[in-house]
Formats: structure tokens, sequence, C-alpha cells
């Protein structure tokens, strides 16, 4: 029996996708620069028992599975191989249960992230974590790669809301890690190992995530500086003054430019940085304020506090534009995500300027400053086979720079297939040997998203 005929003996036939033009869809995510192949066919189960016949019926034929769900990452981790089984996540799409007094919320790995933060604030509850992709992306994908957001410098990150998961193993069995109480240390920590694992140790079909109570509204504020090298060391004083930022994010000329030159928010030429504070405290005036000083005594040219919710959505708005804008300055873009120490922000923002000089290329760079977790994106023309050269060896730079600063690789987005070299770099031999031999305790046969990581 071939593995459609396998496929259709425990799914219903519109969960199995065969016509090519429409498999073809299926190929990739968003990131460039990154090999997709075709896939032999697409499946969208809607249950735990489907996607268990799935991986069943994968491990029997030796089929490998590429899991996906919203496929809004940067990393290539949801493209395809030849000849792979597709495994869409998105019709499992149930929020399962809300619990306020628990706080946590159950869901399916399709549900997307916008849609879950709206059902827990109904209940006066929040769902923290925020990838600027939030309209799109999914509970699964946001696992699956470990993201992040704007609101990470005070609530952190999606491994710290994820208290358990139930996952479908290579072989079709079903794992459930971790716990629905606010505490617990039961033996090894399976539930972190999988947040961040791209996919490539076993599919997570349900999770229990973390709520909290629903903060205030947040006040903004925006700040102008002279150089980089004064809003970073602002970043650094509003951080050692034990300051608890809900937002805190910066944009650098080019950026701010490229956002000018498209909807004409009137910031000065002069200005090489841009700041973004916000506090969602009981007295979000008064945390402007100090904060306001201190990049004042920085050298910030203006500081400009807003004083209504409305006033600050104005005021971040430019902040929420720069990746569209920067994509309007050339055909194609790379978005890198590395990571570093705050106290080293200014050396890699620096250091990124010098690299789109030497590479005679556009790159803009925001930042989740408060994390030291920064996005260079670089510009260029996809048909110039001399610019794209160009492009992908800045890209690479900027990563060298970052681990030569004390950082990582990816701080968000996830390894995937665009930098699986630059892994083994960081991981190096003991750590890079250890991960493989996690990869071969769930994945024996590696059919699991071969190709990502790795």
């Amino acid at each position: 029996m071939d593995l459609i005929a396998r496929l259709r003996a425990g799914l219903p036939g519109e969960a199995i996708l065969t016509d090519p033009d429409v498999t073809g869809s299926y190929a990739n995510d968003m990131a460039s620069f990154c090999e997709a192949g075709r896939p032999a066919v697409v499946v969208l189960p809607r249950t735990v028992e489907q996607v268990q016949h799935v991986m069943r019926t994968a491990t029997e034929l030796r089929v490998p599975v590429v899991p996906q769900g919203a496929r809004t990452g940067l990393s290539g981790a949801a493209n395809a191989s030849d000849g792979c089984l597709v495994l869409s996540l998105v019709k499992m799409d149930r929020i399962i249960e809300i619990n306020p007094v628990d706080r946590i919320a159950v869901v399916e790995p399709g549900v997307i992230n916008a849609v879950l933060s709206r059902a827990v604030n109904a209940h006066g509850l929040s769902y923290p974590p925020d990838p600027s992709s939030w309209e799109q992306c999914s509970i699964g994908g946001n696992i699956g790669t470990a993201s992040g957001g704007l609101c990470c410098v005070k609530y952190g990150v999606t491994a710290e809301y994820v208290l358990g998961l139930d996952v479908v193993l290579a072989d079709g069995r079903l794992l459930t890690t971790g716990r629905r109480t606010a505490k617990g240390v039961a033996g090894y920590d399976l539930t972190r190992l999988f947040v961040g694992s791209e996919g490539s140790l076993g599919i997570v079909v349900r999770a229990v995530l973390a709520l909290k109570p629903e903060p205030p509204a947040q006040l903004a504020l925006a700040a102008e500086f002279p150089s980089t090298a004064a809003a970073c060391e602002a970043v650094c004083e509003i951080m050692a003054r034990g300051h608890a930022p809900s937002l805190l994010e910066l944009m650098d000329r080019t950026s701010i430019r490229a956002v000018n030159d498209m909807a004409q928010m009137g910031l000065p030429d002069s200005t090489e940085a841009l700041l973004l504070a916000a506090f969602d405290t009981p007295d979000p005036a008064a945390d402007l304020a100090a904060v306001g000083a201190l990049c004042t005594a920085a050298g910030a040219t203006e500081v400009v506090p807003a004083e209504t919710a409305a006033e600050s959505d104005l005021l971040l708005q430019a902040r929420r534009l720069t990746l569209t804008a920067l994509e309007r300055v050339k055909s194609a873009t790379m978005i890198d995500d590395v990571c570093v120490p705050r106290s080293r922000l200014a050396e890699l923002l620096d250091g990124t300027a010098a690299i789109a000089e030497k590479y005679d290329l556009t790159i803009g760079v925001c930042a989740h400053a408060g994390d030291g977790n920064t996005h260079p994106t670089v510009c260029f023309d996809a048909a110039d086979p001399d610019e794209s050269r160009r492009a992908r060896e800045s890209f690479d730079a900027i990563m060298a720079l970052g681990l030569q600063l004390g950082g990582t690789i990816t701080g968000e987005h996830g390894v995937g297939v665009l930098k699986k070299e630059w892994l083994a770099r960081e991981l190096g031999p003991v750590g890079l040997e250890l991960q493989r031999g996690i990869k071969g305790v769930f994945d024996p046969l590696g059919i699991l998203n071969p190709g990502k990581l790795f």
C-alpha cells in the first residue's frame, strides 16, 4: 500500500492534498536564501488521533515529515524537502479552555496568537508573548521557534509561558509533558526541550499556557538621539537603574529614514537613533518622566512623552512600520535576529553600520533594545547575483559579530535552514554532539523535519 492510500485509511479525504500546484504552495516560509523542495503530499489534520495516524504511517514508510504552522517564520524551519509529507497544523485551532482561577489556557497549535490574546483579555487576563506577526502567526509556530516580541523586556518569551505540552512522537505515541500547576519540578524538563525545537523532536498538538492579569494601558515616550552610542547608553542606564519598561525599542538612522520616506513621520534628518519606551505601571507618567531624564542626560535632543494611549500609539507607529518601510527600499530583505548583552548593543549597531558600508548595502536596524535583541535587515536586489551574494555575506558577517560580542545567532526567529551552519559554531563540538544525541532519542529514523538545525 502506498503513502496516499495509507493516509486515507485514517484521514478524511479533504485532509489530504496531492495536487502539485496546491502542495507547492506549502513549500516554504518567509525566509530568503533557504532551499525548499517539493512535498509529496500535504496533510491537514483536525484531531490528535489523525496526527498519530500520520506519524505512524510516516514511520512505517520512512517518509520525512515537515511540520508547519502559519509559515510566517524567517529561518526556513517550515520549508519542505523533496518527497516529504508536510503536516500543517492550521486546522487544529481550538481554544480548549481558559481558566481564570488557575490562570492557564489550553489550546491547539493552530490557534492564532492575536485570537488567543483577545480571548483571554475578555477574562481580564493576558497572554504576553507578542511577536510582530501576532495577527498571523500560530501558537504552535511560536512554540516551535521559541518566539519573542515587543514586550519581552518585561514579560519574557514564549518558553516562560509554556507549562505543559501534548506531543505526538515520531512513531505516533502521545507524550504529555509538564503540568497545569503553578509549580512543578518532577523529572527532566521535557517541556522546555520541545520549545524551540522547530518540529525536530515531535509534533505539538496541545499546549497548556500560563496567563497573567491584564496590565493597565501603557504610555510611551519617544527620544531622539544624535548617535546610536548615545541611545544605547540611555538603554543601559534605564536598565541599570532598575526600571521595568513594558517596551524598549530602538531604530537606527536607516530605519528612521525608510519610515520617513514611506509615511512622512516628520522625524528630523539629524536623528541618528530613535528610542521608544513604554510603561504599563500604575503611574506610567512618573516612570516616563524618570526615563526621559535619563535620555536627556545621555544626550537626547528631543524627548516626547505621551499623555494618552492614543498618543502612545502614534509614537509607536514608526517602530511598527519599520519592516514594511525597509521592504520598500529593495526587492528583497534578509532579517537577522542577533542578540547580544545589552552592554554590547552599541558595538553591534556600529559594527553593522560598518558592515553595510563594506558591502555597499542598505542595512537598517531596529531592536528590542531592552533585551539586546537586534533585527538588522539587509535590503538587496534579488535579481542581481552580485548584490545577492553581498547580502548573504553581510548577513553572515553580522552573525559573526554577534558571537564575537558574546551574543547568540538567534534571539527569537530560530535556526531552520538559514542558520544551521552558524548553530554549529555557537554550540561547539561537544554541544553539537549532545544535541544530535537528543535528536536521535526522540527521532531515531531522522524523519522529523530533516535538514533543519543541524
